[in-house]
């Protein structure tokens, strides 16, 4: 009688856990991919800053700058080196500076 009264009660807690696990653990795929979309998105807007930036320095200079530290210095843009890496191609005077942003993996 204890045994049949102890093993019910044990299914009627196996449905609730259950369900709290699978809660648990589609709150973690959850997480991780808001995770990785918010740094998409910061790469994506790291990029777009230092191209707008560029196009900027060409509106009041007639030029674009020669290297991202000209930006950097002269027109305070602040990216984060320490998540990613900007290559900035400088082509001439008169043509958009090639500008690709990757990220660091730590």
């Amino acid at each position: 009688m204890f045994l049949r009264s102890r093993a019910k009660s044990l299914k009627r807690l196996l449905l609730p856990i259950c369900l709290t696990v699978l809660l648990f653990v589609l709150a973690l795929y959850a997480v991780q991919a808001m995770h990785k979309q918010m740094a998409l998105e910061s790469l994506r807007l790291t990029e777009e800053s230092v191209r707008r930036t560029a196009v900027q320095c060409y509106a009041l200079e007639g030029a674009y700058a020669p290297d991202l530290e000209y930006l950097i210095d002269n027109y305070g843009i602040r990216p984060d080196v320490n998540r990613f890496m900007i290559f900035y191609m400088f082509q001439g005077d008169n043509l958009l500076p090639d500008i690709t942003v990757i990220p660091i993996n730590n």
